[in-house]
This record gives structure tokens, sequence and C-alpha cells, in this order.
């Protein structure tokens, strides 16, 4: 089971008009009943010890900059796929992430069926709003590209 980085196949203005930064990690998996639910379920479930330590760290160091820890809204509940309310879903697609003052974000999980396999493809597009946006993005983006194929991996294990 390869991750392989793709070009991002979305729709990138009906998702999150704007977007400065969008990229796409696919993993294939031999499981037909497979949807787009399922997998970001199994993708958010666990994540690995390294990278729950960054988020961790993440939170304390944002906190003082106001900045989200979560997307969870008690005056608006939503349904939940780890930290990030469900925007919409699809048994294709699965669309979640909220907006911050400092930068907008959505995941989009998106399957598809060549064959007899599943292909899960994991989108991520993001808005930056101001100078926090572009520093917060720079700063998290090589850890970005570790976390979202480890995430991918635990859909086909």
């Amino acid at each position: 089971m390869t991750v392989q980085a793709i070009t991002p196949a979305v729709d990138t203005d009906a998702l999150l008009a704007g977007a400065q930064f969008a990229d796409a990690f696919r993993v294939e998996v031999a499981d037909p009943a497979l949807d787009a639910r399922h997998a970001a379920e199994r993708m958010m479930a666990h994540q690995p010890w390294w990278a729950e330590a960054l988020v961790k760290l993440r939170n304390i160091l944002v906190t003082p900059f106001g900045l989200k820890t979560s997307g969870a809204n008690p005056t608006e509940p939503r349904e939940m796929i780890g930290i990030f309310p469900i925007l919409s879903q699809t048994p294709d697609r699965l669309v979640a992430g909220f907006n911050d003052s400092h930068l907008d974000f959505r995941v989009v999980v998106d399957v598809t069926a060549p064959g007899d396999a599943r292909q899960v493809t994991a989108t991520t597009l993001v808005l930056t709003h101001n100078w926090l946006g572009r520093t917060y993005l720079a700063i998290i983006m090589p850890f970005h590209r570790l976390i979202v194929p480890a995430l991918l991996r635990q859909v086909a294990d």
C-alpha cells in the first residue's frame, strides 16, 4: 500500500473559493464497500503518536493568538470527524473543515471505484487571511506532508 502525492482534482472554487493552497494524496484500498464517510472515520480515528504530540504542541502554541484548536462549536453543533465539522457528505465525498481568523481550511475525502478496489484521496485546501495565516501555513506544511499520508495509510490497514 503506497500513498502517492497527486495533483488535486477538485473544484477548489466550489469547495473553498480563493484557496491559495491545495494538495492531495491517494491510496488504493482493497475494500469494495468503502465509502467516503468510513474512509474519513478510519483516517481520523487515531493519529500516530508523533502526530498527536505535534497537534498538542500546536494547540499550546496557538492558544495565545486566539486560534481555534477544534472546529467544535457548542452554539452551532455539527457532526464531527476528528476535530473537524462535517460540511457536506455523499457516499463518494466527505468535506470537513472550518473557518478561523487566520485561515479557512477544508479536507476533502473522495472515494472512487476503479475495478475491484477503491481509491481514497485526501485533498487539503487552505485560504489564508493575513500574515498569521501565511506564517502558520508555512510552519505546518512540512508536518502536513507527513501527517496526511500517515492518516491515509490507516484507511488501508
